[in-house]
């Protein structure tokens, strides 16, 4: 069964809560030091729109990867690659749970590999690899979220040798938005492996007049899918930015 039960265990997020409240008390000492800190996502990347698959629309949950290692396939294939096509990037639900150390960890069962092995099989395509993960305590498909393990989460993405982070908006129960968005990209730049930063935000606080400082590229709507309709909404909704 591809998702994970609905339930939310509960010491679990007892745990990560009691963490985020100690973290409150920290920020005040950490803005102290903030001087000291890259304040941007200096990593050279967005300077043109990344192209490329992302999982979702198509298959939701219903991804593994031999369904990840036939896209890369096709992109090469079809000549798409060589047009710019490079990122292939799953969406949510390739990840199952944390270790004992709180690194985050693969479902085994649709990913039996590793993701590291399927990140060299994409690269291996002169493609580039991206995954994704969730601003909040939970995906939005109830899995792990990066909340409060930015770091662990970063050096394991940068191991992985991930190109491209695609970071959600779900179950941050109120939690401020630049905050939240800010630890990962600093969590980013520490690894000191260029990761293209992708804001999932929404455009709930209006990232277009903000985010610039925060990553590469920020959404400023709701989903897409696939019919012109949803295309020429999102446009509109877009437009109001220029």
């Amino acid at each position: 069964e591809m998702c994970i039960r609905d339930s939310i265990n509960a010491e679990y997020m007892g745990t990560i809560i009691i963490q985020f409240m100690k973290m409150i008390y920290c920020k005040f000492v950490f803005c102290l030091v903030l001087l000291g800190c890259v304040l941007s996502l200096d990593n050279g990347l967005g300077q043109k729109p990344p192209m490329g698959w992302n999982s979702w629309n198509k298959f939701a949950c219903e991804i593994n990867e031999t369904l990840i290692q036939q896209t890369a396939n096709r992109l090469v294939e079809t000549g798409l690659a060589a047009l710019g096509y490079v990122y292939v990037n799953l969406d949510d639900c390739w990840q199952l749970s944390r270790d004992i150390n709180g690194y985050i960890v693969e479902d085994n069962n649709t990913f039996p590999s590793g993701i590291k092995a399927l990140s060299d099989y994409v690269h291996s395509k002169g493609l580039k690899f991206g995954l994704y993960s969730d601003a909040g305590f939970l995906t939005c498909q109830k899995r792990p979220g990066g909340l409060m393990y930015e770091r662990q989460d970063a050096q394991k993405y940068a191991e992985w040798e991930v190109d491209y982070l695609k970071y959600d908006n779900c179950y941050a129960f109120g939690i401020p938005v630049k905050w939240r968005y800010e630890r990962m990209r600093n969590a980013l730049n520490e690894t000191g492996r260029p990761i293209f930063f992708s804001m999932c935000e929404w455009g709930f606080k209006d990232p277009a007049h903000w985010a610039r400082e925060y990553g590469n590229s920020w959404r400023t709507t709701g989903d897409i899918n696939d019919t012109w309709a949803s295309f020429l909404d999102i446009l509109d909704l877009s437009l109001i930015h220029i």
